[in-house]
């Protein structure tokens, strides 16, 4: 403010301009107070979660410093008359500030006008009842100074100043050093929160990698304390907790992962299984024991296979605890342990089988009969989640026209390939003919291993040789580097009286070699770990022989038959012909094993099929199978 006696010359007595006496956006504790009587003040109050502080101390302390220093600047000429405190964090967007209910969990002793939206809405009223506005510290409007600034500079705009209690209250229109001195603490409070959090973070890293759990242990795990590692905490009976299996759920989560990754079901399907023998398969309870079901579900079964603490190692991250509202992390944010922390419940290799299966069966469903998802749902198809489209590479889906099983393709038109047509429509009936000479021939047939040799010598098979023509070289020049470095020490041993430069000289080149002999070996590790997949035909030896008619067996026979060997059938439109693929793998094998006796068996009773007879054909090269 500027004293008008200091002027020589009346100001009234001057033409009015037509600028602000203001310049617009310049920010900081300034002007805008129109009011006659006492100074308006409006109160800005913040705590953190209502969980990390205490909000029925911490406000009153905020409004106690406020009022001193209003009354210290101000004597008798301020008075707060309207009080706006919100329980958050000061983290968050402008946006999605004051919308908070956890001041309804506290008896806090100040009237609550509203959060930090409803002063910003006050504020723009023309009959607003406050004038300024006063907090404890400028961090309490926010902890980040982009949205502490955007707060600031709204309430300039509307001519309303924003004032601190822990910095000068001034009215002279003066404001460079405390602007300054703002922004500095603005920016402290800032890199303070930022700091914590990268402390936190490498401290929950470092738990990680110790192997300590966080939060409830999973199923098939039981938490076991061990002493705290800090002492002070130690006395006062604090401990921490490691993972160990559970003797009696822990072989619960094997048999999920072994079915899930052997015979391909769904969720669902796994979940109706165990449901079957809940004494053997207890189901998991819930942090909240009222809440429990008392069986398995597809959440429960998903939250089983989805868990990499089943494979030894410890990770932290998966899910949002503060934000997000508790959803998933994605997997490159989770944090892991460089080795196993505690006894693995299953292998990595059997994990990352299950997750594949995951991706391969997006979209579909496993169980047999009509989709109960679907209202007025008929009929179910005994081929669906198998067809893939292989001009888009979506599933096809079933239906029923005039008496006859199709199975379609109809992207809509802005998910439409070039050269797709509108709609694709295969019968079901050659597709199971075929599918069941598919099986006949390649997988039960008493010739299925040489067919399997000719097949096999049309592949190309050069990425194998590749592979192994870059392991033997990597090898060599690890070899090579070796006797560098021998040969330059042995240079060092026989010199008698070595000179420093001389020395200085075997050091460099001994160092150089090293860190290029560390390098061929990490390449070498990444070679080895990378070994390309080589076909083992041995596998197909272990499918019993004979015949089957898929088209007769029961939905669940032929189904469990068809997902044991994860069977893939993509069409091409153009030739009008379906390509089967189907994968054997040594975990799977026994699982196959099962399958195709039932299926050879015609057997669709019972719930696994284990002892299901079967008429077993001998290979050939022996002698024929007489009947009894």
């Amino acid at each position: 403010m500027v004293d008008q006696t200091r002027s020589p010359i009346p100001l009234d007595v001057f033409t009015q301009g037509t600028h602000s006496s203001r310049s617009a956006g310049l920010t900081g504790p300034g002007g805008g107070v129109r009011s006659d009587g006492p100074l308006r003040v409006a109160f800005a109050g913040r705590t953190s979660t209502e969980d990390k502080q205490d909000p029925t101390l911490s406000l009153p302390r905020q409004l106690a410093n406020s009022q001193t220093a209003l009354h210290t600047a101000l004597p008798g000429r301020a008075v707060i008359v309207a009080h706006f405190y919100d329980i958050e964090s000061g983290r968050k967007d402008l946006a999605a500030r004051g919308f908070g209910r956890g001041h309804e969990r506290f008896t806090i002793p100040i009237p609550r006008d509203g959060g930090i939206q409803d002063l910003l809405l006050e504020a723009a009223q023309a009959d607003r009842r406050f004038d300024a506005v006063i907090c404890e510290s400028v961090d309490r409007i926010a902890r980040r100074t982009y949205v502490g600034t955007q707060i600031e500079n709204t309430l300039e705009k509307l001519g309303i100043p924003l004032w601190a209690s822990d910095e000068p209250i001034a009215l002279n229109g003066k404001r460079s050093s405390q602007v300054l001195t703002r922004r500095v603490k603005q920016g402290v409070a800032e890199w303070y929160v930022l700091e914590m959090l990268e402390k936190a973070w490498g401290g929950f890293e470092v738990h990680t990698e110790q192997g300590f759990n966080v939060g409830r242990p999973p199923y098939g795990y039981l938490a076991q304390k061990v002493p705290h590692p800090v002492a002070a905490r130690r006395e006062q009976g604090a401990t921490k907790h490691v993972l160990a299996p559970d003797p009696v759920r822990g072989p619960v989560v094997a048999t999920v992962f072994e079915i899930r990754a052997g015979e391909r079901l769904g969720y669902q399907a796994i979940a109706d299984r165990l449901n079957r023998d809940l004494d053997r398969y207890p189901p998991p309870v819930a942090t909240a024991k009222h809440r429990s079901v008392g069986r398995w579900t597809y959440s429960s079964v998903r939250e089983v296979l989805t868990n990499p603490k089943y494979t030894g190692y410890m990770v932290w991250n998966r899910k949002a605890t503060t934000s997000a509202r508790g959803r998933n992390n994605p997997p490159e944010a989770w944090v892991w342990s460089s080795a196993p922390t505690h006894p693995a419940l299953v292998s990595v290799e059997t994990f990352t089988d299950a997750q594949k299966v995951a991706r391969d069966r997006e979209g579909s469903r496993s169980r047999p009969g009509p989709n109960t998802a679907q209202t007025g749902a008929r009929r179910s198809y005994a081929l669906r989640s198998y067809m893939v489209c292989g001009l888009c590479g979506r599933r096809m889906f079933g239906k029923e026209s005039r008496g006859r099983i199709y199975y379609i393709c109809r992207p809509a038109r802005a998910y439409r390939p070039e050269g797709h047509p509108a709609s694709i429509w295969v019968r079901e009936e050659p597709l199971m003919a075929g599918l069941t000479e598919f099986f006949n021939r390649e997988i039960f047939g008493p010739h299925r291993r040489e067919r399997l040799h000719v097949l096999l010598a049309r592949l190309d098979d050069s990425h194998l040789h590749e592979h192994r023509e870059r392991l033997a070289a990597v090898e060599g020049q690890i070899v090579e580097l070796k006797r560098r470095k021998e040969r330059v020490l042995d240079s060092l041993e026989a010199a008698d009286e070595p000179s420093p430069a001389f020395v200085n000289s075997i050091n460099e080149r001994t160092t150089r070699i090293g860190a290029e002999l560390e390098g061929k070996q990490a390449v070498l590790r990444e070679l080895r770990e990378a070994v390309p997949v080589a076909p083992c035909p041995e596998l197909l030896d272990r499918c019993p022989t004979g015949t089957v008619d898929l088209g007769l067996l029961p939905e669940v026979t032929l189904r469990r038959l068809l997902d044991a060997f994860a069977v893939q059938m993509r069409h091409d439109p153009e030739g009008d012909l379906v390509a089967v693929q189907v994968t054997i793998t040594p975990e799977t094998a026994d699982t196959q094993l099962r399958a195709a006796h039932a299926a050879i068996a015609g057997d669709g009773d019972g719930a696994d099929g284990d002892h299901a007879a079967v008429r077993v054909v001998p290979p050939t090269g022996f002698e024929p199978a007489l009947p009894p």
